[in-house]
């Protein structure tokens, strides 16, 4: 069942086109991530999903919902974590949870969700005390004090280290399974692959390609990398004469060699008849970065 519902979206700022032509569907109970890089139209386009933007074209529908025309039935169905979004600093965790959650008829109860969120033992700290991890979890709680049955995550673990982004994936993936449909905006490769059950790619304002993470991959091919250090001179022609190999490149003293098929042992053979053993070899399949790149012929930053 389709939750949200867009069709060429467009926004236009007046001395920018932040979004020109966004279409994509999201389905009930699925993370769906919105991945491009900063200044795609990301933000824009989920900020007019919920309501805090005026497109100047397309249609949008959330859960049947227009979110211009209705506003007040659309808070009961989406929450939304703001990238941007900050606290009052004196304010108490337990303040902020009430107070949202005072803006809805039957809110959940704040002192659970706390707990689901790992912020138990937080309630009496003041906003400007928490990491930034668990400033992280209390926009996630806050977003979801209201019930909603759809919830949008923007940038949610921009500026946290790495413990702290797997521990806020893991509870991004906690709220999908309790039932809520999310809708993810990240520009972290890793980030995406790891949650997303579909994505659309977002370029210059417009969709790229909308697939799973492997269907994206796939649509790259299945070329490898091998990457290693000689233990002697090889004459790169030696190499790009074997069927397996499309390219052979020289990074510092490593070679890569890009090809397909059984690619690993034709070059380990190849190199064996001249006598070179592959020092640190990696094998290296395509990537969501790849797929990027061949999509809209840059690379993600």
């Amino acid at each position: 069942m389709k939750v949200i519902e867009v069709r060429n979206l467009r926004k236009q700022y007046p001395n920018q086109l932040a979004v020109e032509d966004v279409s994509f569907e999201v389905a009930e109970g699925e993370i769906f991530g919105i991945l491009g890089p900063n200044g795609a139209g990301k933000t824009t386009t989920v900020e007019c999903v919920a309501g805090l933007r005026v497109p100047d074209g397309g249609t949008v529908r959330v859960a049947g919902l227009d979110p211009q025309l209705n506003r007040g039935e659309l808070r009961h169905v989406l929450g939304m974590q703001l990238q941007s979004a900050a606290l009052p600093e004196k304010i108490k965790v337990w303040e902020a949870m009430d107070l949202y959650a005072s803006f809805y008829p039957d809110p959940a109860d704040w002192s659970e969700l706390l707990e689901r969120v790992g912020l138990g033992g937080k309630r009496d700290t003041a906003f400007k005390k928490l990491s930034g991890g668990q400033r992280q979890r209390l926009s996630v709680a806050l977003a979801l004090v209201g019930r909603p049955r759809v919830a949008v995550l923007d940038e949610l673990t921009t500026g946290l280290d790495p413990q702290a982004r797997r521990d806020t994936w893991e509870l991004v993936e906690q709220v999908r399974d309790s039932g809520v449909t999310i809708v993810l905006v990240t520009h972290f490769m890793e980030e995406a692959e790891r949650l997303c059950d579909r994505l659309a790619l977002i370029d210059a304002g417009k969709v790229a390609a909308t697939d799973t993470p492997a269907g994206l991959i796939a649509q790259v091919g299945e070329e490898q990398r091998l990457r290693f250090r000689p233990s002697a001179p090889v004459d790169d022609a030696v190499l790009r004469a074997l069927p397996e190999v499309r390219e052979v490149t020289r990074s510092g003293d490593q070679l890569v060699v890009s090809g397909t098929g059984n690619l690993a042992p034709a070059v380990t053979l190849a190199l064996a008849r001249q006598g070179v053993v592959p020092g640190d070899l990696r094998i290296e399949q395509a990537t969501l970065d790849d797929a990027f790149l061949a999509l809209t012929g840059r690379k993600l930053a």
